[in-house]
């Protein structure tokens, strides 16, 4: 295969990086381009020296399929990869919360961390599960190969080394230092052009396809990618001091820089981590459970619903702060809304098994999809009721609402993508099974336990915080101190850790069965009903 292209860009690359680290304004931006510089400079001699990168064994695209899959074997093994990584530090952050004496500074503390550990979980781990399923999809709902040649391949490189310029970024303490510590401008300079690409390639399949009609699972992945773009572009708007340091100032500030950051944030977790994750499961449900979607009709009106839906939902994060009354009320009324449509999602996902409810006791791969899709419902019944302002005046600011969203991101999100996980898996790289079925049995009761433990414990801890903090005596004085608060917290923090321990096990045990997947080995065992038969005949 000839390099030639890609050498020359990663050189150039790594020449600007190393000329911007000699150059520099600040330290800290000298040592952004110094990371960069090696990045690209271990891709210039791994390319030089004519490294194939196609995983061992691997079955060719060329050889076995009318799609390129070979991107989409690499995100598999970058999905794995940084879920582990991102479920790794997550434990580590929840022991410091126990144990503050774990907090290393500067650069291990948990203020430097956290940041780590959502983008791990949220832009790595879930990124890579998105763009890895929608090259999938899209190819197979279109009978089309991914439109523009190496594009693809530009897409997830360049996504990698914004994965790694922005973690590298949050532990040198490289932020724009707003509510979701956001990368500084250049590395969201790069994730645009990056996204920019990713739309040209799915959208590109999209208008080459075959295939007349566009699956419902396209229209999600394309809302998600689309307002993503919109929401980073906006959020991000920002004036740099130097083209040669890592410091600029946010075009927005005050009330309107609060609005703007819960617009994004609200809108990644209904874009990114709801539309994406709803085209997943649109697709991948029918197909291990080899049945038809319940209502294809239903499927377009939660579509058009949520996305109308969702993006007026964000002001709820603002009750009882200085954005205006009506604003807080008008984000409080769009959330109670959007209970309808995400409810009709859940119903037809978990209806697509009418006339095959017993594969939930045979198939662990389709036991593991229906429980996501059950805390899919459930995340989207409590994220309306806490928006209501008398809950939000409780929930709000506790542990509670860490609660929630860590059920509907290891529930929804996660459990979702280990089902496509092992879906692919053995179809990519042509073996006829999983390694293990075991495994993905240990994996789904360990993942189920740990989400049980870290959301229930949690629900207690915010409602009891909640109490607390709103505690008044006969003087009309606060009866608990905020020190007093935080110290009740204690066991609540290491029961978190506990569950979150056991959803990092499942997520280690699924590495290792996808590993001695790829390597073509089979472990004799014996079968759990019904499993060995089924996942043979998918």
């Amino acid at each position: 295969m000839d390099y030639t292209l890609e050498i020359m860009v990663l050189a150039v690359g790594a020449f600007f990086a190393l000329l911007g680290a000699a150059l520099a304004h600040d330290q800290l931006f000298a040592a952004h381009m110094w990371v960069l510089f090696f990045c690209l400079l271990a891709g210039t001699v791994l390319l030089l020296r004519r490294v194939d990168f196609s995983p061992r064994r691997a079955v060719k695209a060329t050889e076995t399929s009318a799609y390129s899959d070979g991107v989409i074997r690499y995100g598999l093994i970058a999905t794995v990869f940084w879920g582990v990584v991102g479920f790794l530090v997550g434990l580590v952050i929840a022991l410091q919360l126990a144990f503050p004496d774990l907090n290393i500074a500067p650069y291990l503390n948990f203020g430097r961390l956290r940041p780590v550990h959502t983008s791990a979980v949220i832009f790595a781990f879930g990124g890579n599960a998105l763009i890895m399923t929608s090259f999938y999809v899209v190819q197979r709902t279109c009978r089309a190969r991914l439109f523009g040649g190496k594009l693809a391949w530009f897409v997830f490189w360049g996504y990698q080394l914004f994965i790694v310029m922005a973690a590298t970024g949050y532990i040198l303490g490289i932020t724009q230092a707003r509510e979701y510590a956001e990368p500084e401008w250049y590395v969201d300079v790069w994730l645009t052009i990056v996204w920019v690409a990713y739309l040209a390639v799915f959208l590109g399949t999209i208008l080459k396809r075959k295939e007349p009609h566009i699956y419902v699972a396209n229209w999600f992945y394309l809302g998600f990618i689309v307002t993503i773009a919109m929401l980073h572009v906006v959020n991000n708007l920002a004036v740099p001091v130097s083209f040669l340091g890592s410091k600029s100032y946010s075009l927005f500030s005050g009330v309107q820089d609060a609005l703007t950051q819960w617009w994004y944030g609200h809108n990644a977790v209904g874009f990114f981590l709801t539309a994406g994750f709803l085209g997943m499961m649109y697709y991948f449900v029918p197909k291990q459970a080899n049945r038809p979607i319940y209502s294809y009709r239903l499927s377009i009106i939660h579509f058009w619903a949520l996305i109308f839906l969702y993006i007026w939902a964000g002001p709820h994060h603002l009750h009882y702060t200085a954005l205006p009354d009506w604003a807080q009320t008008l984000g409080m009324v769009f959330s109670i809304m959007l209970w309808m449509p995400s409810w009709g999602g859940m119903i037809n996902g978990l209806m697509t098994l009418s006339g095959a409810w017993d594969k939930i006791r045979t198939d662990p791969i389709i036991r593991m999809m229906i429980v996501a899709i059950a805390f899919y419902g459930m995340s989207t019944f409590e994220g309306p009721m806490m928006s209501v302002k008398t809950v939000n005046s409780l929930s709000h600011y506790t542990e509670w609402t860490i609660g929630h969203v860590h059920s509907g991101a290891l529930g929804w999100v996660g459990m979702i993508t280990f089902g496509a996980i092992y879906y692919l898996t053995p179809k990519l790289w042509g073996r006829e099974r999983l390694y293990s079925l075991r495994m993905v049995n240990w994996h789904f009761w360990l993942a189920t336990l740990g989400i049980v433990i870290y959301a229930a414990v949690l629900w207690v801890a915010g409602i009891q915080q909640g109490l607390m903090w709103r505690e008044y005596n006969g003087q009309g004085f606060l009866v608990y101190s905020f020190a007093e608060t935080v110290a009740a917290m204690f066991p609540y923090y290491l029961l978190r850790a506990v569950g979150g321990g056991l959803y990092l096990a499942g997520g280690v045990v699924m590495a290792f069965n996808v590993a001695m997947t790829i390597r073509g080995h089979q472990r004799d065992e014996a079968a759990i009903p019904g499993t060995i038969t089924l996942q043979a005949a998918q």
